[in-house]
């Protein structure tokens, strides 16, 4: 196979039909960008739910050693194994609660670190510490508008220091995730599309200006793959700058608009990190953009060209 040929074939394809290839390019970025926007909102969602639970939660937290809470439930100090025994059966007769999680201090203590700055957990005498972190019962509902009577049957019980409740404020901030969510990708589907029939539409133009270099090709007995190989390699390029373009503009949302941004401003929620953004690119499940953009332009191409070349 000579490859010198294959890529003059390619350089001449992506000068012959640049207006389409530009097309796709900034189709390709645009709808990447969407659908990597809807991801990053996934996975903020996944990690508030993590740390402070979900519209469905509720947080009982236990006494520690000299409580600062001044609750006379903790009166006798940290939380004993009989008082949590009590606890316990307490959530698990109550026919309110669908099930729930024992979370233990250094479970919480893990999750806090996400919340604060550095400054509180560093230092020789750090203002938070396992041992001040409370171990506590995430307590899951079966509807989030009836909590009245578990609540009531658990705040008064010895070792408990107090009932986290934030499910009106979660259930908003999740709304709102997940309204964005969704029409980021509903939006990002649309343009895929339109991707999709740019790409046809720019391997049949390739193909029929070829249409004489390809039967030439037949008659010398070229493969099939032989005469493919610069289609492929076109909708590779297109596939690899737009999704270089998506990238850049997904590192620009999360820097300016979430390290610089919402973090800084919106400090009582755990903000993704560029961890999520390295997984928003080349994660497996759900698919990253680093994935589907070379798939989006490569298996049509793939597909299209076996149509097209038959000369």
């Amino acid at each position: 196979m000579q490859l010198r040929y294959v890529f003059s074939e390619l350089r001449t394809g992506l000068r012959r039909n640049l207006s389409m290839h530009l097309a796709v390019i900034l189709t390709i970025f645009v709808s990447l960008t969407l659908a990597g926007c809807g991801l990053m909102f996934q996975r903020q969602a996944d990690k508030t739910a993590e740390v402070l639970g979900n519209e469905l939660q509720i947080l009982v937290s236990l006494c520690v050693e000299d409580d600062p809470s001044d609750n006379p439930n903790c009166a006798g100090g940290e939380v004993t194994e009989a008082q949590m025994q009590r606890i316990e059966a307490e959530i698990e007769g109550s026919p309110e609660v669908d099930g729930y999680d024992y979370q233990s201090k250094e479970e919480g203590y893990e999750k806090a670190q996400e919340l604060y700055s550095e400054e509180v957990f560093e230092g020789p005498d750090p203002v938070i510490t396992v041992a001040d972190w409370p171990a506590g019962y995430w307590v899951t509902l079966k509807d989030p508008n009836e909590a009245d009577g578990i609540i009531s049957a658990v705040k008064g019980l010895d070792g408990v220091r107090g009932i986290g409740d934030q499910r009106d404020a979660l259930g908003q901030i999740f709304g709102i995730m997940t309204v964005l969510k969704y029409g980021s990708w509903v939006a990002s589907g649309f343009l895929l599309l339109a991707a999709l029939l740019l790409v046809a539409n720019t391997i049949r133009l390739a193909a029929l200006a070829r249409r004489r270099e390809i039967g030439i090709m037949r008659l010398v007995g070229a493969s099939t793959l032989y005469i493919a190989l610069p289609f492929l390699l076109e909708a590779l390029v297109t596939a690899i700058v737009g999704v270089g373009l998506a990238a850049g503009a997904l590192a620009l949302v999360q820097e300016f608009g979430v390290n610089r941004g919402l973090e800084e401003s919106v400090t009582f929620l755990p903000w993704i990190d560029w961890t999520d953004y390295v997984q928003t690119l080349i994660g497996l499940v759900p698919p990253g953009i680093a994935l589907v953009g070379p798939a989006l332009t490569v298996i049509p191409t793939l597909l299209l060209t076996r149509k097209y070349i038959k000369v």
